[in-house]
């Protein structure tokens, strides 16, 4: 493989800021969470077991999306080492999560970026497997009126990434049983910013239930918001 584009350095160059921004943000900490975007063929993903703070455009791997695991024997072009991982490139070895964020790119061409994290709120909510209900309008921007939980499976397996798709299926983003939450948007700022959302609406749902519980809004209330989102844009 050739060395990397202008172009492509900046796409790793984009995955450090975001994954910074998100410890920065809270919505994340330490080497936990993971972040990539889609690249051609390929993608580009935070490595396993790095924090944010150590992270190097140098150090973001990249694996093609192109290839499976059963298909053949992995490879690392680098030292032609045998595995369960797919073809890859890069001195550290990709996040251990990257199987959703590869068949979310498989399964979705409309997805550029996919953002994985161990926000609190969001969370809580995950650990107490309850879905996200439409408390606020901004549940919009998730593509319908709920953020859903997918079932609990181990991380870095395939069951993992199967019930993560199923819960993403018309939707920007899903908790995770017992783990976490993920996002997903046609770009990396669009991914990070719903990471927030999600975190808020979260955060919003737990304290109401705290005071005597949240109105939910209905899915027409929903719909109508999110037909509203289509004009909405700086000084519109």
């Amino acid at each position: 493989m050739s060395g990397p584009s202008t172009e492509r350095t900046d796409k790793a160059e984009a995955v450090v800021a975001a994954a910074r921004a998100l410890e920065a943000a809270g919505l994340n900490r330490g080497a936990s969470g993971n972040v990539s975007v889609r690249d051609g063929d390929t993608m580009l993903i935070t490595p396993s077991a790095l924090p944010a703070a150590d992270l190097s455009a140098g150090q973001i791997a990249r694996m093609t999306l192109a290839d499976d695991p059963a298909d053949r024997p992995a490879r690392h072009p680098a030292d032609g080492a045998a595995g369960t991982l797919p073809e890859w490139w890069g001195p550290l070895k990709p996040s251990s999560e990257w199987r959703f964020h590869r068949d979310i790119y498989r399964a979705r061409a409309d997805i550029g970026a996919v953002v994985h994290t161990h926000a609190p709120w969001s969370t809580v909510m995950a650990v107490a497997r309850k879905p996200i209900p439409a408390v606020h309008y901004m549940i919009a921007g998730f593509g319908g009126p709920d953020i859903r939980l997918a079932t609990y499976a181990r991380f870095g397996t395939a069951e993992l990434s199967r019930a993560v798709l199923a819960a993403l299926e018309g939707r920007n983003g899903c908790l995770m049983a017992n783990h976490g939450m993920v996002t997903v948007a046609p770009t990396l700022d669009r991914a990070v910013w719903l990471a927030g959302e999600m975190e808020a609406l979260a955060h919003h749902y737990v304290h109401a239930a705290l005071i005597g519980g949240a109105h939910v809004l209905t899915d027409a209330e929903v719909a109508e918001a999110a037909e509203a989102f289509k004009s909405y844009r700086p000084g519109g």
